[in-house]
């Protein structure tokens, strides 16, 4: 390593051996493999004998497609595995929302799949379904990825079709992102494997090239439909065939014979796709262990205690974080002396130039103007770290760096001397540069991430590229505790209005209901089911993720002119 780079190289103090630690890395071990059974459940998708059925039919379920697509011996970076999870148990569960999502390789090349699983309902549109498809096209559409269809559905799941079919985020914004993402020159395949019917017959045909297999179906409506609303008999291969649509329609460009054959071509077609510019984010080669962190990334799970009772008390230096997941431990630190319960910084992740914000969990000892000494709390972000905050987005947004953002908040700091000090000012400032930011930004959810420093932190609804949680973390308006303790009271004064005394017991009943609630709607799987969240992530692939989720941001080479609006001051 060269002496530039050492001068800037994070140190590490993480005691492997300090039973807190110890402690922490066991029951995130133990929370790792609950998790791990859960996903294998849900990647079974509607079960084995629906597996068996779609076998039967002489197709391959989506993930063995997916297997024959993708490059050998590489993987899936599967997105929204936990969409609907916990959902529509009234009709038997929508595992993984019937469809996957997930940037693959095909022919060395970083590609969109979304693949129709049959085995779920055979492979009906949900809400969250289309919800799940929207999302990856927004993803594909933002860093312009070449995407990849796999069609293998029904339609509309009939009993919920008023929440699948009308409003701007369901069924028809898919169709509506096939005709935007062609106009904006990102190739977009489809192979016809299996039905297509109904309002999604028109998503194959709204993309570039189609294929379709031998005894699938591609029609507006099926026979029995047809001859229910026009009294015509037709069979299904003569209405909507693979043949027919090859040699008289003339709306498919390719007939396969079977899923091998038809996975075989996309292989081929997607091999001879040309290449436009890239982004203008600084990126340098890199060798994966010559520039590979300095400290073991499975030291990461001693960090975060996850159990939600204890959450809280969770206390660690984000500085340990960001030296298991930067090339070569390197940190170039902003302002490190100001506003230290936010970190900020450059660094590089896989050769990629980023700039990251990250809240710090330890406690703080400052020093104010006047030589007044006081703590802040670690996770909490005061006036001097979010002004120093919106100054390094500024900064990064005018230097071209893309942003990684790294939480575990608890919110802005509150109180007669925050409110003196500006800390909505300052706040308003650092969530106006994130809202205007035109810089990919990337978003990890590390431990919690809560109220309006979700915001600050670039959350959901401020446009990361990416969003992605660690099995620790927590994700809502305000810890369960604190929401227990404040709607307790609130509960108890109406009950007192009606004339009810309320008992320590059931003041105690009330806390725990309450607060058993906001735990459960905390959990990162809860988020994840409602695509809050694009995929829940094991802390020693963070690095992994962040690099693939960069290349992917990289493929768009257009950013918008920075303005930043009116910055309070």
């Amino acid at each position: 390593m060269s002496e530039a780079a050492s001068k800037n190289t994070l140190p590490t103090k993480l005691d492997g051996t300090a039973p807190r630690v110890r402690n922490n890395h066991q029951a995130l071990l133990t929370l790792l493999a609950a998790m791990r059974e859960e996903q294998a459940t849900i990647r079974l998708g509607g079960g084995a004998k629906a597996i068996d059925a779609q076998h039967a039919k002489k197709r391959l379920t989506a993930r063995e497609r997916l297997e024959l697509l993708l490059d050998p011996g590489t993987s899936l970076l599967e997105l929204g595995l936990y969409a609907a999870h916990g959902m529509y148990e009234e009709w038997g569960g929508a595992p993984a929302a019937g469809v996957v999502t997930g940037l693959g390789r095909v022919c060395g090349r970083l590609v969109m799949v979304v693949a129709n699983d049959a085995t779920v309902k055979a492979g009906a549109f949900f809400p969250l379904t289309a919800k799940k498809v929207i999302r990856a096209q927004t993803i594909a559409l933002d860093n312009r990825i070449p995407t990849l269809y796999l069609v293998d559905s029904s339609g509309v799941f009939l009993p919920l079709q008023e929440d699948v079919f009308p409003d701007q985020d369901d069924f028809g914004r898919v169709f509506r992102n096939n005709a935007v993402m062609s106009a904006r020159n990102i190739p977009q395949i489809t192979a016809i494997m299996g039905m297509c019917v109904a309002g999604g017959a028109y998503l194959p045909v709204m993309t570039d090239t189609v294929l379709m297999t031998e005894g699938s179906g591609l029609f507006l409506a099926g026979p029995a439909l047809v001859q229910a609303a026009i009294g015509q008999k037709v069979g299904a291969e003569e209405l909507g065939g693979a043949t027919m649509h090859a040699e008289i329609s003339g709306t498919v460009d390719f007939k396969e014979s079977d899923d091998h054959a038809c996975l075989a071509r996309v292989r081929s077609l997607v091999g001879k796709l040309g290449h436009r510019n890239r982004a203008p984010f600084d990126a340098i080669p890199f060798d994966p262990e010559k520039d590979a962190p300095l400290y073991p990334a499975d030291e990461l799970y001693g960090l975060i205690d996850p159990d939600p009772v204890r959450a809280a008390t969770n206390t660690y230096d984000v500085h340990e974080v960001i030296a298991r997941i930067v090339d070569q431990s390197a940190f170039d630190e902003y302002r490190p002396d100001y506003g230290r319960t936010l970190v900020c910084g450059y660094a590089r992740i896989g050769g990629y130039a980023v700039g990251i914000v990250a809240n710090q969990k330890q406690h703080q000892n400052m020093v104010m103007p006047g030589g007044e000494r006081r703590t802040e709390f670690g996770g909490v972000i005061y006036t001097e770290s979010a002004e120093k905050a919106a100054r390094f987005i500024l900064d990064c947004n005018q230097s071209l760096i893309p942003l990684v953002f790294l939480h575990d908040v608890n919110g802005f700091m509150v109180g007669r001397d925050a409110e003196q000090n500006g800390i909505i000012r300052a706040g308003a400032k650092m969530v106006t540069a994130v809202s205007n930011s035109v810089v990919p930004k990337i978003s990890v959810i590390l431990g919690g991430s809560f109220g309006a420093g979700h915001y600050a932190m670039c959350g959901k609804a401020y446009d990361p590229r990416f969003i992605f949680a660690w099995p620790t973390a927590r994700y809502a308006v305000m810890s369960g505790a604190s929401a227990a303790n404040t709607l307790v009271e609130v509960r108890v004064k109406q009950l007192e209005r009606k004339g009810h005394a309320i008992t320590e017991e059931e003041r105690k009943q009330i806390f725990d209901e309450i607060k058993n609630t906001y735990d459960a709607q905390a959990d990162p799987r809860y988020g994840a089911a409602r695509l809050w969240i694009d995929a829940i992530i094991d802390p020693t692939e963070t690095r992994t993720v962040l690099i693939s989720a960069l290349e992917a941001v990289s493929l768009n080479p257009d950013v918008e002119k920075f303005n930043p609006g009116v910055i309070q001051t």
